[in-house]
Protein backbone atom coordinates (compact mmCIF):
# COMPACT_ATOMS: atom_id res chain seq x y z
CA UNK A 1 0.00 0.00 0.00
CA UNK A 2 2.70 2.66 0.72
CA UNK A 3 4.03 2.13 -2.50
CA UNK A 4 1.59 2.41 -3.91
CA UNK A 5 0.54 5.80 -2.22
CA UNK A 6 3.85 6.93 -3.00
CA UNK A 7 3.94 6.85 -6.73
CA UNK A 8 0.72 8.27 -6.96
CA UNK A 9 1.48 11.11 -5.21
CA UNK A 10 4.50 11.60 -7.08
CA UNK A 11 2.56 11.24 -9.85
CA UNK A 12 2.45 14.64 -12.79
CA UNK A 13 0.07 13.21 -14.93
CA UNK A 14 -2.22 15.06 -16.54
CA UNK A 15 -5.29 13.29 -15.53
CA UNK A 16 -4.13 13.81 -11.87
CA UNK A 17 -3.37 17.64 -11.94
CA UNK A 18 -7.02 18.08 -13.42
CA UNK A 19 -8.05 16.54 -10.26
CA UNK A 20 -5.74 19.03 -8.24
CA UNK A 21 -6.18 22.20 -6.21
CA UNK A 22 -3.55 24.54 -5.07
CA UNK A 23 -4.62 27.03 -2.45
CA UNK A 24 -3.14 30.30 -1.43
CA UNK A 25 -1.20 29.04 1.13
CA UNK A 26 0.73 26.84 -1.78
CA UNK A 27 -1.24 23.20 -0.40
CA UNK A 28 -2.13 20.96 -3.21
CA UNK A 29 -5.26 19.65 -2.29
CA UNK A 30 -6.36 16.46 -4.17
CA UNK A 31 -9.73 15.79 -4.42
CA UNK A 32 -9.26 12.08 -4.86
CA UNK A 33 -7.23 11.68 -1.58
CA UNK A 34 -8.19 12.51 1.92
CA UNK A 35 -4.65 14.52 2.87
CA UNK A 36 -3.63 18.01 2.10
CA UNK A 37 0.12 18.07 0.60
CA UNK A 38 2.42 20.47 0.27
CA UNK A 39 5.10 20.13 -2.57
CA UNK A 40 7.18 17.13 -2.54
CA UNK A 41 5.68 16.02 0.02
CA UNK A 42 4.98 11.66 -0.21
CA UNK A 43 1.90 9.90 1.78
CA UNK A 44 4.18 6.92 2.96
CA UNK A 45 0.86 4.84 4.59
CA UNK A 46 -2.02 4.87 6.11
CA UNK A 47 -4.39 3.08 8.97
CA UNK A 48 -7.48 2.87 10.75
CA UNK A 49 -7.39 4.03 14.26
CA UNK A 50 -9.12 4.97 17.29
CA UNK A 51 -7.88 8.43 18.27
CA UNK A 52 -8.38 8.79 22.39
CA UNK A 53 -8.96 12.80 22.33
CA UNK A 54 -8.75 13.97 25.51
CA UNK A 55 -11.90 16.07 25.48
CA UNK A 56 -13.83 13.99 23.79
CA UNK A 57 -13.39 10.57 24.15
CA UNK A 58 -12.19 7.42 21.89
CA UNK A 59 -13.07 8.56 18.01
CA UNK A 60 -12.83 6.20 14.81
CA UNK A 61 -10.41 7.54 12.21
CA UNK A 62 -7.51 6.95 9.52
CA UNK A 63 -4.59 8.12 10.55
CA UNK A 64 -2.36 8.86 7.50
CA UNK A 65 1.72 9.77 7.70
CA UNK A 66 3.77 11.38 5.16
CA UNK A 67 6.88 12.54 4.82
CA UNK A 68 6.37 15.79 6.64
CA UNK A 69 3.18 14.77 8.44
CA UNK A 70 0.50 12.80 10.84
CA UNK A 71 -3.02 14.17 9.35
CA UNK A 72 -5.92 11.95 11.01
CA UNK A 73 -9.58 12.28 9.49
CA UNK A 74 -12.98 10.77 12.10
CA UNK A 75 -14.50 7.94 9.78
CA UNK A 76 -17.73 8.93 11.16
CA UNK A 77 -17.89 12.49 9.98
CA UNK A 78 -15.36 12.85 7.40
CA UNK A 79 -13.53 15.78 8.83
CA UNK A 80 -9.76 16.69 9.69
CA UNK A 81 -9.34 15.90 13.22
CA UNK A 82 -5.24 16.25 13.11
CA UNK A 83 -2.88 18.18 11.27
CA UNK A 84 0.78 17.55 12.98
CA UNK A 85 4.07 17.99 11.23
CA UNK A 86 6.53 15.33 11.94
CA UNK A 87 9.21 17.61 13.29
CA UNK A 88 6.49 18.59 16.58
CA UNK A 89 6.97 14.97 17.83
CA UNK A 90 9.67 14.54 20.81
CA UNK A 91 8.90 10.92 21.04
CA UNK A 92 6.88 7.51 20.28
CA UNK A 93 6.37 4.91 22.84
CA UNK A 94 4.34 1.72 22.42
CA UNK A 95 1.20 1.38 24.57
CA UNK A 96 0.20 -1.82 26.41
CA UNK A 97 1.00 -5.58 25.12
CA UNK A 98 -0.40 -8.39 23.29
CA UNK A 99 -1.96 -10.00 26.41
CA UNK A 100 -2.94 -6.19 27.26
CA UNK A 101 -6.50 -6.01 28.64
CA UNK A 102 -9.19 -3.45 28.45
CA UNK A 103 -10.73 -1.18 25.84
CA UNK A 104 -8.18 0.87 23.69
CA UNK A 105 -5.24 -0.60 25.75
CA UNK A 106 -3.20 -1.29 22.99
CA UNK A 107 -1.63 0.70 20.88
CA UNK A 108 0.78 4.08 20.85
CA UNK A 109 1.51 6.90 22.65
CA UNK A 110 2.82 10.35 20.92
CA UNK A 111 4.36 13.00 23.01
CA UNK A 112 4.58 16.38 21.15
CA UNK A 113 6.78 19.57 21.53
CA UNK A 114 3.49 21.83 21.49
CA UNK A 115 1.99 19.71 24.72
CA UNK A 116 0.10 17.71 23.38
CA UNK A 117 -0.03 13.93 23.73
CA UNK A 118 -1.71 12.17 20.97
CA UNK A 119 -2.38 8.42 21.99
CA UNK A 120 -4.06 5.78 19.28
CA UNK A 121 -5.53 2.44 19.76
CA UNK A 122 -5.02 -0.05 17.22
CA UNK A 123 -6.61 -3.50 16.95
CA UNK A 124 -3.82 -6.06 19.07
CA UNK A 125 -3.93 -8.88 16.28
CA UNK A 126 -1.18 -9.24 13.86
CA UNK A 127 1.32 -6.81 15.37
CA UNK A 128 -0.71 -4.11 13.87
CA UNK A 129 1.31 -1.55 15.50
CA UNK A 130 4.48 -2.68 14.36
CA UNK A 131 4.70 -0.65 11.07
CA UNK A 132 2.88 2.49 12.12
CA UNK A 133 5.91 2.62 15.15
CA UNK A 134 8.77 2.01 12.84
CA UNK A 135 7.44 4.39 10.06
CA UNK A 136 6.99 7.42 12.35
CA UNK A 137 10.21 6.72 14.46
CA UNK A 138 12.01 7.19 10.80
CA UNK A 139 9.97 9.81 9.41
CA UNK A 140 9.92 12.11 12.77
CA UNK A 141 13.73 11.81 13.59
CA UNK A 142 15.03 11.94 10.03
CA UNK A 143 18.66 12.38 11.25
CA UNK A 144 19.07 9.86 12.88
CA UNK A 145 17.76 7.25 10.11
CA UNK A 146 20.08 8.63 7.78
CA UNK A 147 16.92 10.47 5.90
CA UNK A 148 16.92 13.98 4.56
CA UNK A 149 14.90 16.34 6.57
CA UNK A 150 11.68 17.15 4.70
CA UNK A 151 12.73 21.33 4.44
CA UNK A 152 15.16 19.93 1.83
CA UNK A 153 13.02 18.01 -0.17
CA UNK A 154 10.09 20.76 -0.26
CA UNK A 155 9.26 22.12 -2.94
CA UNK A 156 7.45 25.46 -2.78
CA UNK A 157 8.23 28.20 -4.38
CA UNK A 158 8.86 31.67 -2.43
CA UNK A 159 8.95 35.21 -3.50
CA UNK A 160 12.32 35.32 -0.74
CA UNK A 161 15.05 33.28 -0.82
CA UNK A 162 14.89 32.08 2.31
CA UNK A 163 18.86 31.59 2.60
CA UNK A 164 19.30 35.33 2.15
CA UNK A 165 17.37 36.51 4.72
CA UNK A 166 20.25 36.62 6.79
CA UNK A 167 23.19 37.89 5.52
CA UNK A 168 26.27 37.63 8.00
CA UNK A 169 28.36 40.39 6.36
CA UNK A 170 25.78 42.77 5.76
CA UNK A 171 24.83 42.62 9.20
CA UNK A 172 28.43 42.83 10.96
CA UNK A 173 28.93 45.92 8.41
CA UNK A 174 25.61 47.23 10.13
CA UNK A 175 27.17 47.39 13.12
CA UNK A 176 30.36 48.65 11.81
CA UNK A 177 32.63 45.61 11.67
CA UNK A 178 35.55 44.97 11.21
CA UNK A 179 37.53 47.65 12.37
CA UNK A 180 40.87 47.91 13.64
CA UNK A 181 39.89 46.35 16.43
CA UNK A 182 38.04 43.11 15.50
CA UNK A 183 38.13 41.04 12.09
CA UNK A 184 35.95 38.59 10.25
CA UNK A 185 37.49 35.02 9.39
CA UNK A 186 36.31 32.58 7.21
CA UNK A 187 38.69 29.95 9.10
CA UNK A 188 35.43 28.06 9.48
CA UNK A 189 34.09 27.64 6.02
CA UNK A 190 34.12 23.93 5.77
CA UNK A 191 33.82 23.72 9.03
CA UNK A 192 36.65 22.55 10.01
CA UNK A 193 37.21 24.55 13.04
CA UNK A 194 33.66 24.26 14.29
CA UNK A 195 30.92 21.50 12.88
CA UNK A 196 28.45 23.80 14.87
CA UNK A 197 29.64 27.43 14.40
CA UNK A 198 28.88 29.04 11.16
CA UNK A 199 30.83 29.40 8.18
CA UNK A 200 31.91 33.19 9.11
CA UNK A 201 33.28 34.39 12.26
CA UNK A 202 34.22 37.39 14.12
CA UNK A 203 37.18 37.40 16.54
CA UNK A 204 40.22 39.72 17.75
CA UNK A 205 42.05 41.59 15.24
CA UNK A 206 44.84 40.46 16.48
CA UNK A 207 44.22 36.97 17.02
CA UNK A 208 45.97 34.58 13.99
CA UNK A 209 43.41 31.89 12.77
CA UNK A 210 46.54 29.72 14.30
CA UNK A 211 45.95 31.28 17.75
CA UNK A 212 42.45 30.35 17.09
CA UNK A 213 42.96 26.62 16.67
CA UNK A 214 45.11 26.29 19.61
CA UNK A 215 42.43 28.11 21.58
CA UNK A 216 39.59 25.72 19.94
CA UNK A 217 41.55 22.29 21.36
CA UNK A 218 40.36 24.43 24.71
CA UNK A 219 36.61 25.02 24.12
CA UNK A 220 33.82 22.17 24.31
CA UNK A 221 33.08 21.45 21.23
CA UNK A 222 35.48 23.33 19.71
CA UNK A 223 33.41 26.32 20.38
CA UNK A 224 35.55 29.25 20.79
CA UNK A 225 34.86 32.63 21.80
CA UNK A 226 33.09 34.99 19.18
CA UNK A 227 31.37 38.21 19.02
CA UNK A 228 27.66 38.47 18.66
CA UNK A 229 27.43 42.49 18.43
CA UNK A 230 29.19 45.43 19.26
CA UNK A 231 28.11 48.66 21.49
CA UNK A 232 27.76 51.31 18.62
CA UNK A 233 29.11 53.86 21.40
CA UNK A 234 31.57 52.68 23.89
CA UNK A 235 32.39 49.91 21.64
CA UNK A 236 32.37 47.03 24.24
CA UNK A 237 31.12 43.56 23.07
CA UNK A 238 28.83 40.60 23.90
CA UNK A 239 30.84 37.13 23.00
CA UNK A 240 29.67 33.99 22.73
CA UNK A 241 31.54 30.73 23.53
CA UNK A 242 31.15 27.22 25.72
CA UNK A 243 33.06 25.95 28.70
CA UNK A 244 36.69 25.79 29.05
CA UNK A 245 38.11 22.20 29.37
CA UNK A 246 39.52 22.41 32.63
CA UNK A 247 39.06 19.11 34.02
CA UNK A 248 39.45 17.96 37.50
CA UNK A 249 43.22 18.38 37.34
CA UNK A 250 42.72 21.95 36.64
CA UNK A 251 44.30 22.30 33.41
CA UNK A 252 45.30 25.59 31.94
CA UNK A 253 45.85 26.69 28.51
CA UNK A 254 47.65 29.96 27.64
CA UNK A 255 46.66 30.62 24.37
CA UNK A 256 42.98 30.56 25.98
CA UNK A 257 43.77 32.98 28.95
CA UNK A 258 45.65 35.05 26.30
CA UNK A 259 42.51 35.30 23.86
CA UNK A 260 40.42 36.65 26.58
CA UNK A 261 42.72 39.05 27.26
CA UNK A 262 43.12 39.80 23.58
CA UNK A 263 39.33 40.36 23.90
CA UNK A 264 39.24 42.84 26.60
CA UNK A 265 42.06 44.61 25.01
CA UNK A 266 39.75 45.55 21.84
CA UNK A 267 38.46 48.35 24.29
CA UNK A 268 41.33 49.99 26.21
CA UNK A 269 38.70 51.90 28.35
CA UNK A 270 37.70 48.98 30.46
CA UNK A 271 40.14 47.15 32.75
CA UNK A 272 37.87 43.87 33.28
CA UNK A 273 36.09 41.44 31.08
CA UNK A 274 32.68 40.00 32.79
CA UNK A 275 31.96 36.18 32.73
CA UNK A 276 28.78 35.28 32.57
CA UNK A 277 28.49 31.36 33.46
CA UNK A 278 24.58 30.87 32.60
CA UNK A 279 24.73 27.38 35.08
CA UNK A 280 24.75 26.95 38.65
CA UNK A 281 27.75 27.26 40.32
CA UNK A 282 27.39 23.48 41.52
CA UNK A 283 26.77 22.43 38.12
CA UNK A 284 29.79 24.27 36.86
CA UNK A 285 31.88 22.16 39.44
CA UNK A 286 30.50 19.12 38.64
CA UNK A 287 31.44 19.26 34.79
CA UNK A 288 35.01 19.25 35.96
CA UNK A 289 33.97 15.44 36.46
CA UNK A 290 33.94 15.21 32.64
CA UNK A 291 36.73 17.54 31.77
CA UNK A 292 34.59 20.85 31.76
CA UNK A 293 34.84 23.11 33.93
CA UNK A 294 34.99 26.91 34.25
CA UNK A 295 37.18 30.26 34.17
CA UNK A 296 39.21 30.51 37.25
CA UNK A 297 40.91 33.87 38.31
CA UNK A 298 44.14 32.44 39.30
CA UNK A 299 43.98 31.46 35.79
CA UNK A 300 42.34 34.21 34.17
CA UNK A 301 43.22 37.61 35.07
CA UNK A 302 41.29 41.03 34.67
CA UNK A 303 37.86 38.93 34.77
CA UNK A 304 35.48 38.41 36.50
CA UNK A 305 32.83 35.96 36.92
CA UNK A 306 29.07 35.46 37.62
CA UNK A 307 26.81 32.51 37.84
CA UNK A 308 23.70 32.89 36.84
CA UNK A 309 21.69 29.59 38.19
CA UNK A 310 20.06 28.62 35.35
CA UNK A 311 19.23 25.00 34.73
CA UNK A 312 20.35 22.75 31.58
CA UNK A 313 17.71 21.66 29.26
CA UNK A 314 16.91 18.68 31.13
CA UNK A 315 15.59 20.53 34.13
CA UNK A 316 13.19 22.64 31.98
CA UNK A 317 11.86 19.83 30.12
CA UNK A 318 10.74 18.34 33.40
CA UNK A 319 9.42 21.79 34.20
CA UNK A 320 7.48 22.32 31.22
CA UNK A 321 5.97 18.93 31.14
CA UNK A 322 4.75 19.23 34.63
CA UNK A 323 2.81 22.90 32.74
CA UNK A 324 1.64 20.98 30.24
CA UNK A 325 0.50 18.47 32.98
CA UNK A 326 -1.63 21.40 34.54
CA UNK A 327 -3.24 23.11 31.16
CA UNK A 328 -3.78 20.21 29.33
CA UNK A 329 -6.50 18.63 28.96
CA UNK A 330 -8.05 20.76 31.44
CA UNK A 331 -7.25 23.50 34.27
CA UNK A 332 -7.72 22.90 37.71
CA UNK A 333 -8.60 26.20 38.77
CA UNK A 334 -9.21 25.91 42.24
CA UNK A 335 -5.38 25.08 42.94
CA UNK A 336 -3.78 27.20 39.50
CA UNK A 337 -1.54 28.86 41.55
CA UNK A 338 -0.12 26.21 43.79
CA UNK A 339 0.12 24.16 40.75
CA UNK A 340 1.99 26.26 38.57
CA UNK A 341 4.23 27.74 41.53
CA UNK A 342 5.48 23.88 41.81
CA UNK A 343 6.54 23.35 38.15
CA UNK A 344 9.16 26.41 38.89
CA UNK A 345 8.48 27.48 35.04
CA UNK A 346 8.00 31.01 36.18
CA UNK A 347 11.37 30.70 38.36
CA UNK A 348 13.47 29.71 35.11
CA UNK A 349 11.79 32.45 33.12
CA UNK A 350 12.60 34.84 36.03
CA UNK A 351 16.12 33.70 36.19
CA UNK A 352 16.98 33.76 32.03
CA UNK A 353 15.29 37.61 32.07
CA UNK A 354 17.54 38.83 34.56
CA UNK A 355 20.69 37.15 33.04
CA UNK A 356 19.92 39.17 30.47
CA UNK A 357 19.66 42.24 32.00
CA UNK A 358 22.82 41.46 33.80
CA UNK A 359 24.44 41.18 30.33
CA UNK A 360 22.58 44.20 28.65
CA UNK A 361 23.87 46.80 31.40
CA UNK A 362 27.34 45.95 31.93
CA UNK A 363 27.20 46.41 28.12
CA UNK A 364 25.45 49.25 28.15
CA UNK A 365 27.32 50.84 30.85
CA UNK A 366 30.56 50.64 29.19
CA UNK A 367 32.06 49.48 32.13
CA UNK A 368 33.04 46.18 30.80
CA UNK A 369 32.68 43.53 27.59
CA UNK A 370 30.66 40.56 28.72
CA UNK A 371 31.52 36.98 27.59
CA UNK A 372 28.71 34.34 27.64
CA UNK A 373 28.61 30.06 27.73
CA UNK A 374 27.04 27.63 29.50
CA UNK A 375 28.24 24.10 28.52
CA UNK A 376 28.25 23.81 25.28
CA UNK A 377 27.17 27.23 24.94
CA UNK A 378 24.10 26.37 22.77
CA UNK A 379 20.49 27.00 24.67
CA UNK A 380 20.98 29.08 27.85
CA UNK A 381 23.97 31.40 26.02
CA UNK A 382 21.54 32.02 22.85
CA UNK A 383 18.93 32.35 25.05
CA UNK A 384 21.09 34.81 27.25
CA UNK A 385 22.57 36.63 24.11
CA UNK A 386 19.81 37.27 22.27
CA UNK A 387 17.52 38.49 24.74
CA UNK A 388 20.33 41.34 25.74
CA UNK A 389 21.03 42.06 22.22
CA UNK A 390 16.82 42.98 21.90
CA UNK A 391 16.77 44.79 24.84
CA UNK A 392 20.39 46.93 23.31
CA UNK A 393 19.31 47.22 19.59
CA UNK A 394 15.94 48.72 18.55
CA UNK A 395 16.84 47.18 15.05
CA UNK A 396 16.40 43.69 16.26
CA UNK A 397 12.83 44.64 17.60
CA UNK A 398 11.65 45.22 13.74
CA UNK A 399 10.50 42.36 11.81
CA UNK A 400 13.12 42.39 9.63
CA UNK A 401 15.43 42.46 12.67
CA UNK A 402 14.48 39.78 14.57
CA UNK A 403 14.67 37.63 12.04
CA UNK A 404 18.14 38.29 11.38
CA UNK A 405 18.63 37.47 15.12
CA UNK A 406 17.01 34.26 15.15
CA UNK A 407 19.23 33.42 12.49
CA UNK A 408 21.90 34.97 13.89
CA UNK A 409 21.85 33.33 17.49
CA UNK A 410 20.11 30.50 17.09
CA UNK A 411 19.53 28.79 13.73
CA UNK A 412 23.18 29.46 11.97
CA UNK A 413 24.86 28.60 15.07
CA UNK A 414 24.82 24.70 15.91
CA UNK A 415 23.38 23.60 12.08
CA UNK A 416 26.31 21.99 9.87
CA UNK A 417 23.98 20.13 7.80
CA UNK A 418 21.64 23.01 7.12
CA UNK A 419 24.51 24.35 4.53
CA UNK A 420 25.71 20.56 3.42
CA UNK A 421 22.10 19.91 2.80
CA UNK A 422 21.86 23.18 0.73
CA UNK A 423 25.04 22.57 -1.54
Amino acid sequence: MASASTSKYNSHSLENESIKRTSRDGVNRDLSEAVPRLPGETRITDKEVIYICPFNGPIKGRVYITNYRLYLRSLETDSALLDVPLGVISRIEKMGGATSRGENSYGLDITCKDMRNLRFALKQEGHSRRDMFEILTRYAFPLAHSLPIFAFLNEEKFNVDGWMVYNPVEEYRRQGLPNHHWRITFINKCYELCDTYPPLLVVPFRATDEDLKRVATFRSRNRIPVLSWIHPENKTVIVRCSQPLVGMSGKRNKDDEKYLDVIRETNRQISKLTIYDARPSVNAVANKATGGGYESDDAYHNTELFFLDIHNIHVMRESLKKVKDIVYPNVEESHWLSSLESTHWLEHIKLILTGAIQVADKVSSGRSSVLVHCSDGWDRTAQLTSLAMLMLDSFYRSIEGFEILVQKEWISFGHKFASVSKQ
